[in-house]
């Protein structure tokens, strides 16, 4: 077998460097001498004590989050220079500063915390300060760490709180002083020290360590020998395995753009050698990747998130989550399968294949992740079920020599896991001021009830008024999921945009799922790195195909059409989620709603069994959408022209020695 060296064209300086254009987080220094020795120290303290809490219990509310507050801010302060031409080598004198307040601030819960938990009304001079640089300490390390829009979105949030008896219409509200916004942010549980954060100290942190033991063992390099195995040799393999690849490995990362360079580092420069046009190769891996973050069963962290927001058991969102990513997946699976025959594109040569009977040999490395899933099912905590997918992933690694974890390797795992935190942890943090300003304001029910103002003027008809304003609700999350890290993208679009989905179900009783409504609007704030202008997940992958930004996000966004559908079709029926169901419905859903990705799929590519004139690709896009849609006689009438297409263009090809199409066995 050819070293996978041999194909890669980014070495890991090359990805490290990528990483670090489109994505803050991987902009951190790299520093020598002591001071690296002592952020090693902080990141392996950091680690402890998040497994010794998620083990052994985790301390009072305020305790837990302060105090892994306090680790992510000075930890950022010391790593993440101020801006993109700060030392990489060196601390800023100011950074050591910025860390020291840091401390200061997060530790004053701690010394006074039987004060702060007693204490009645208003807060001190002294709080106001504290409190004061917690908001700019907060707001600072997430500009570092994750990026300029969520800071502008929080600061936007927190001026429109102190402003809100100058803002027009049905923005106006009572407004709150200087001393009611900073004790709301920093000495309640409804700002800083919210929910958000709450489950960034305890669930996410465990999963990304969980996701960097993976890493350590060798055992995420083991996706990517599966993907080969099952897709590579087929037609289109190398972008089917990106497909697969990064279905698994999406599902723990928690980045789009960490997952488009890890993976795409390899199947990118696959997919152009192999004949793929440079900003179709960029789009699969862009749309595959950000198609990750809706996989169960970690979904980027998201489903721990949804757990507390939504108020529903992780069990059920994570089946709930099971078909639409199913079938988000084949959508991307079916058009570059289509694209391949299209251009007579062939699949990865013998010699570039893994062994199938290793690769099968070792399909037992997929427990720790099974483990998960089984440990919460049998009522075991998020957390506990985390620390025993560590433990699993531990033995497992066990069994081979490659992926066997050594001491250095263990402490790497934890060092890294703990670097990886540090933007969730600043995300989770400015998020919940956002969500704080909007409990305090009421401005979500406002928001809410405008939108479906606006919609109810357009139309009474109850089928449209969901229709519109479920599309405004869409429009809404993807412009402010623009640029955000998946957690502080749900926590933002539930926050501000599911409003909108529960005042119409509130005014008119729909009927709508609460799991359903939160699962549309995570959806489209996720479709958001692939959506332009502001696709980064896109923009990453043209750093590795050397495509157009726009175009590869164009066609990133074609590619994923099926993320652009199917909240439609859950949210008009709810039994795709299988929520209130049976099997056989269940059963017609999928298979009416593959065969309408086949025919949608056919339409965009322009080819089935043979290229399709536009007429065709009308009808095809037609029969498609009536495949999706919920109703069970226009998906039977659909089934039926589909069925009949099929055959009409099979008849045409037949005796041509053209004919391979959808259903072929090279699928």
């Amino acid at each position: 077998m050819t070293e996978k060296k041999d194909i890669t064209q980014l070495s890991e300086k090359e990805q490290q460097e990528l990483m670090a254009k489109y994505d803050a987080e991987s902009r951190s220094r790299q520093l020598s001498g002591i001071m690296s020795k002592v952020v090693i120290i902080l990141l392996f303290a950091f680690s402890i004590f998040q497994l010794y809490t998620g083990y052994f219990g985790e301390l009072t509310a305020y305790l837990q989050r302060t105090i892994h507050l306090g680790f992510a801010l000075v930890l950022i302060f010391l790593l993440f220079p101020a801006s993109k031409k700060g030392n990489m080598k060196q601390i800023a004198w100011y950074d050591y500063i910025l860390a020291l307040l840091s401390v200061i601030v997060c530790g004053y819960w701690p010394v006074f915390y039987e004060a702060l938990v007693q204490k009645v009304g208003g807060i001190n001079q002294t709080q106001m300060i504290i409190g004061g640089l917690a908001i700019l300490l907060v707001m600072e390390a997430t500009r570092r760490v994750v990026g300029l829009p969520l800071v502008i979105v929080a600061g936007s949030f927190l001026l429109y709180a102190l402003f809100g008896p100058n803002m027009p219409g049905f923005l106006a509200h009572r407004g709150l002083d200087l001393n009611q916004l900073i004790d709301a942010m920093f000495f309640t549980t409804e700002g800083i020290l919210g929910t958000p954060l709450q489950v960034s100290s305890t669930f996410i942190f465990l999963f990304i360590l969980f996701g960097a033991f993976l890493t350590q063992t060798g055992i995420g390099n083991y996706f990517n020998d599966l993907a080969l195995t099952i897709a590579g040799r087929r037609v289109g393999g190398p972008a089917k395995v990106a497909v697969f690849t990064s279905a698994l490995q999406g599902t723990i990362s928690g980045s789009s753009v960490a997952n488009v360079v890890q993976s795409g580092s390899y199947t990118i420069p696959i997919m152009k050698r192999l004949g793929y046009r440079k900003n179709f190769a960029g789009a699969v891996e862009a749309a595959a990747s950000t198609g990750g973050q809706i996989m169960p069963p970690v979904m980027g962290a998201a489903a721990f998130l949804m757990v507390e927001f939504a108020g529903v058991p992780y069990i059920e969102i994570v089946i709930a989550a099971i078909i639409p990513a199913f079938l988000y997946f084949a959508g991307i699976w079916i058009m570059v399968h289509l694209e391949a025959k299209k251009q007579g594109l062939r699949g990865v040569s013998s010699e570039d294949i893994p062994s199938k009977k290793e690769v099968l040999k070792g399909l037992y490395l997929l427990t720790p992740i099974l483990a998960i899933v089984v440990f919460i099912y049998m009522g075991y905590s998020i957390s506990r079920a985390a620390i025993y997918g560590i433990i699993f992933t531990l033995i497992v690694s066990l069994f081979r020599k490659d992926t066997r974890i050594t001491l250095p390797k263990l402490f790497t795992a934890l060092t890294d896991g703990a670097r990886s935190a540090l933007g969730v942890a600043a995300a989770t943090a400015c998020a919940g001021m956002i969500v704080g300003v909007i409990s305090r304001t009421g401005l979500g029910l406002k928001l809410g009830n405008e939108i479906v103002g606006l919609a109810r003027d357009i139309t009474s008809e109850s089928t449209l008024l969901l229709l519109l304003t479920l599309v405004f609700t869409m429009i809404t999350s993807i412009i402010i999921g623009m640029g955000s890290p998946t957690t502080a993208n749900y926590i933002i679009t539930s926050t501000i945009a599911l409003p909108v989905i529960m005042t119409l179900e509130a005014q008119y009783n729909m009927g709508i799922p609460v799991l359903a409504a939160h699962m549309f609007v995570f959806y489209f704030g996720i479709v958001a790195d692939i959506t332009p202008p502001v696709a980064l997940a896109a923009f990453a992958a043209t750093g590795i195909s050397g495509g157009e930004p726009i175009r590869t996000g164009f066609n990133a966004s074609r590619l994923a059409i099926a993320a652009f559908i199917i909240p439609y079709m859950f949210m008009f029926n709810p039994a795709m989620l299988l929520i209130d169901t049976n099997v056989l419905e269940v059963i017609w859903i999928f298979v009416t709603a593959l065969t309408g990705m086949v025919a949608i799929g056919g339409a965009l590519i322009g080819y089935w069994y043979k290229s399709l004139n536009w007429f065709e690709r009308i009808v095809s896009l037609v029969i498609g959408f009536m495949l999706v849609y919920p109703g069970g006689l226009i998906s039977a009438i659909g089934l039926g022209l589909f069925i009949a297409m099929i055959a009409y263009q099979f008849m045409i090809n037949k005796g041509k020695g053209t004919g391979a199409g959808v259903e072929g066995a090279s699928v």
